[in-house]
C-alpha cells in the first residue's frame, strides 16, 4: 500500500467516524425459490452510504448487484434485514428514490420533455415550475433543442442521458443506477461517464452505481464495494484517493492502475470461485 493510500484512508477513517452513514443496508440476505430449489442471492449485506457519495459496487455475474438495489429501492423485499434511509425503513417503493436501469426505460409515447417531467407532473406540480426544471435538466444533460422528440429518434447515450435527467429532475434522496452503461459502446459509454460525473458534480447527490466494468468502479466512485461470487456478500471496501473533479486521463495514473490491479485479484478469485461451482455441477462450453 503507498503511502498516498494509508494517508487517505486516515482520513477517510476519521471522516466516517463523524458522519452519519445517509444509506444504510443492514444483514441484507435475499433467497429465490426456483424449480424446487432455494437460491440464495444476497448473504448478511451490510455497508452504507454517506451524504453526497458516489459509491459504486462491483462483483461477478450473479453475485447480486442488482438485488441489493431492488431492495433498497423497495422493488423487492428482503428475505432478512433491512435498509434505512435517513434513519427510516424501506418497506416499499417511495419518491426518495431514483432508479436508473440498464434497460432504456423511457415511455416511447411521451417526448423527451414529457419523461424528464412525467412524475413532477405525477406530484401536481404547477406547469411553469415543472418546464423550469425541465429545462435545467436538459441543459445540464446536453439535450437542449431535443426537448420536442421522441424516444425512438434518439440515439442509446441520449435515451439514458433523459432516464437520468427523469430520475434526478423527481429529487430524489438516493439516486440508484443498474449498470445504466452497460448497454452502450465503448465511446459512448466513456462520454456518459464524464458526463454523469458532471452531473453529480453539480447536484452532489447521494449515488449507488453497480457496475461490472473495475475501470468504471474506480472512475466514478469515491469507494468501491467489491461483493464475493453468489451467494454475494461484501467482500472488501476500496476508497478510491483519486482527487475530483476527475478527468478521463486519470486512469492511465499509476494511483489508477494500482487499484485497478488491486481490484481485479479480488474479482479474479471471485470469478474463479463461481466457475469452480458451476464446474462441480457440470459445466461445458453450453452451460457458461
Amino acid at each position: 500500500m503507498t503511502a498516498i493510500r494509508k494517508e487517505y484512508l486516515k482520513v477517510i477513517d476519521g471522516y466516517s467516524q463523524k458522519a452519519e452513514p445517509k444509506l444504510k443496508v443492514r444483514h441484507v440476505s435475499k433467497t429465490f425459490a426456483q424449480k424446487g430449489q432455494t437460491i440464495t442471492a444476497l448473504q448478511d449485506t451490510t455497508f452504507d452510504v454517506r451524504e453526497g457519495e458516489f459509491v459504486t459496487i462491483l462483483g461477478p455475474s450473479g453475485c447480486g448487484k442488482s438485488t441489493i438495489l431492488k431492495v433498497i429501492a423497495g422493488l423487492t423485499e428482503p428475505s432478512s434485514g433491512y435498509v434505512m434511509l435517513n434513519d427510516r425503513r424501506i418497506f416499499g417503493p417511495g419518491s426518495d428514490r431514483g432508479m436508473v436501469f440498464q434497460g432504456y426505460t423511457l415511455f416511447p409515447w411521451l417526448t423527451v420533455e414529457q419523461n424528464i417531467g412525467f412524475g413532477l407532473q405525477l406530484k401536481g406540480m404547477a406547469k411553469a415550475e415543472r418546464k423550469e426544471i425541465i429545462e435545467h435538466y436538459l441543459h445540464l444533460i446536453g439535450l437542449n433543442g431535443f426537448g420536442r422528440m421522441y424516444p425512438n429518434n434518439l440515439s442509446g447515450g441520449m435515451k439514458q442521458r433523459v432516464a437520468i435527467a427523469r430520475a434526478l429532475a423527481n429529487d430524489p434522496e438516493v439516486l440508484l443506477m443498474d449498470e445504466p452503461f452497460g448497454a452502450l459502446d465503448a465511446q459512448t459509454r466513456t462520454v456518459m461517464q464524464e458526463l454523469l460525473l458532471n452531473v453529480w458534480e453539480e447536484s452532489k447527490k447521494t449515488i449507488l452505481f453497480v457496475t461490472h466494468d473495475i475501470d468504471e468502479a474506480i472512475f466514478m466512485g469515491d469507494r468501491v464495494y467489491v461483493m464475493t461470487a453468489r451467494p454475494g456478500r461484501l467482500k472488501a471496501e476500496i476508497p478510491v484517493p483519486i482527487p475530483r473533479p476527475r478527468e478521463f486521463s486519470v486512469k492511465t495514473s499509476p494511483l489508477f492502475m494500482q487499484l485497478k490491479a488491486e481490484i481485479l485479484e479480488l474479482i479474479r478469485e471471485e470469478s474463479w470461485k463461481a466457475a469452480s461451482e458451476v464446474g462441480s455441477k457440470g459445466w461445458s462450453p453450453t452451460t457458461a
